[in-house]
């Protein structure tokens, strides 16, 4: 039963990862066109 807890644990730790990389992923490419436009408006 331990094992099935522990692998339970990781298959959510997993999910959550997995969700913050494409959270972070997102951000930082909102951020590059933001400073994209940014500098195309100073030109």
């Amino acid at each position: 039963m331990a094992k099935e807890e522990i692998k339970k644990l990781i298959e959510n730790s997993k999910k959550d990862l997995d969700a913050s990389h494409d959270d972070f992923v997102k951000s930082i490419q909102n951020d590059l066109q933001s400073f994209k436009k940014k500098t195309l408006d100073k030109i």
